[in-house]
């Protein structure tokens, strides 16, 4: 690997991926009211549209899952670039709800790969005492990417067409991130697991400060590496049982808690609740900006806290900000008053989720799975969120056309204390710990 290539340019690039995951994701709240218009959609149809993105992202996931051990982190994500590209275009053009549909499964896969392989890719080329922070780099990337998709929804909101430029425009990201793959390296554990121990010492000696430390991390991961089989069959094996099951619990619990219903439906409940269409789309600047400046602050504070204290206490004010509109509703209070606080809560929502769930989860994704079986874990974790995704993103327009926001809001603060309860009960503390530490331990679990 030429030494020219930074350590910066390899953290920035390799969380890159997570601006296309955010825009992609966002920018479907401005544009699933133009596109309702234009085709008149029905709440299940819209339903579908919004959610198709998350039926390709867990093909995706799966896919990378199967793959990522076998080819490497970084070509799969090279590959999810082009596909971002195609599938940004083929959304843009396509002609009515059916092409659109299987446009956005298509540019799903590409977002399903990238949410399973940059955590792990990024745990991998993280030095531990600041593996948090780097990991959480592509945290920041999804909500810049949010907030950028926010941006140009309002900018784009009177234009004719807009939404098809909405979605087009993704594809300038795609350009930058494909540019930008080509020059950095794929994950040293990766490249010791198929026998390029020294291709992995060279990355090493551009991401670690002495060559002590190189030498201590090169041994770590040889012995563990040496004593290890890849494959989706070992990631069932007793020893790997207790990773999966907290994989997978924390990656559904962070989409069933309700965060999309606010990314993909933020303007729509805005304008519910009496907003004119422009200041709806103003409100998901807002959301945006809230999302961007926490998890900025988060990173600076990430590795001085235990990971399960910080999900504690986001996960409480996150149900408290979904049980707040809907007591006060409950008791009567007048819908302005109603309204507002709704969507203030809604603000306090996004805070607590974006300094907390939002970012830990796909650290402890990144983490918790044995290098043996770290792509296929990931991608799994990553199916189970994506389908938790499409289920919000499906049911949300549904439900919201046959219930109040004070029931469905009920019922996302109830799975929010059920996120409590698993961080209690079942998580275990990764903080500060090499990932060979954290495997041996998780093995002694069992």
């Amino acid at each position: 690997m030429e030494k020219k290539v930074s350590s910066k340019f390899i953290f920035f690039f390799g969380s890159f991926a997570g601006i296309l995951f955010g825009y992609d994701i966002g920018i479907i709240a401005g544009a699933e009211g133009h596109i309702q218009q234009e085709f008149q959609l029905s709440p299940l149809w819209l339903g579908i549209v919004v959610s198709s993105l998350m039926g390709g992202a867990i093909i995706g996931s799966i896919l990378s899952g199967l793959l990522g051990d076998k080819f490497g982190r970084r070509k799969l994500i090279l590959v999810s670039s082009v596909i971002f590209f195609v599938g940004a275009i083929g959304s843009a053009i396509a002609p009515e709800e059916i092409s659109l549909t299987i446009a956005r499964i298509f540019l799903g896969t590409a977002v399903g790969t990238a949410s399973s392989l940059v955590p792990a890719y990024m745990s991998e080329i993280a030095p531990a005492k600041i593996r948090g922070k780097l990991s959480g780099l592509n945290q920041l990337m999804i909500v810049s990417g949010l907030l950028l998709s926010y941006i140009v929804a309002f900018v784009f909101e009177p234009i004719p067409d807009s939404w098809r430029w909405m979605l087009g425009s993704a594809a300038l990201f795609a350009i930058v991130l494909y540019i930008g793959m080509l020059k950095l390296p794929e994950s040293p554990r990766y490249l010791i697991k198929h026998g390029m121990a020294h291709k992995a010492r060279e990355v090493l000696g551009s991401l670690r400060s002495s060559r002590e430390e190189i030498e201590e991390e090169m041994q770590e991961i040889l012995e563990v590496a040496k004593e290890e089989r890849s494959g989706i069959r070992e990631l069932f094996q007793k020893k790997f049982r207790m990773a999966l099951f907290i994989g997978v619990g924390m990656a559904t619990l962070q989409q069933i808690q309700g965060a999309n219903s606010i990314v993909y439906y933020a303007t729509s409940i805005a304008r519910n609740v009496g907003l004119a269409p422009q200041v709806a789309a103003g409100f998901t600047v807002i959301v945006g900006v809230i999302f961007v400046v926490t998890t900025v602050i988060f990173l600076q504070f990430v590795d001085r806290f235990d990971r399960r204290t910080i999900l504690t206490v986001g996960g409480t004010g996150m149900a408290l900000s979904f049980f707040a509109p809907a007591a006060l509703g409950a008791l009567g209070v007048s819908e302005g008053i109603l309204n507002w606080v709704t969507l203030i809560s809604l603000c306090c929502f996004i805070l607590c989720y974006a300094f907390s769930w939002a970012p830990i989860t796909w650290i402890i994704i990144g983490e918790i799975f044995p290098l043996s079986v770290r792509g296929i874990g990931a991608g799994i974790s990553s199916a189970f969120n994506w389908t938790g995704s499409l289920a919000v993103g499906l049911v949300f327009p549904i439900l919201a056309d046959k219930f109040s926001f004070g029931v469905i809001f009920s019922s996302f603060g109830v799975i929010c204390l059920i996120g409590l309860l698993f961080t209690r009960f079942v998580l275990v503390e990764t903080k500060g710990r090499s990932l060979e530490q954290i495997e041996t331990d998780m093995a002694a679990r069992v």
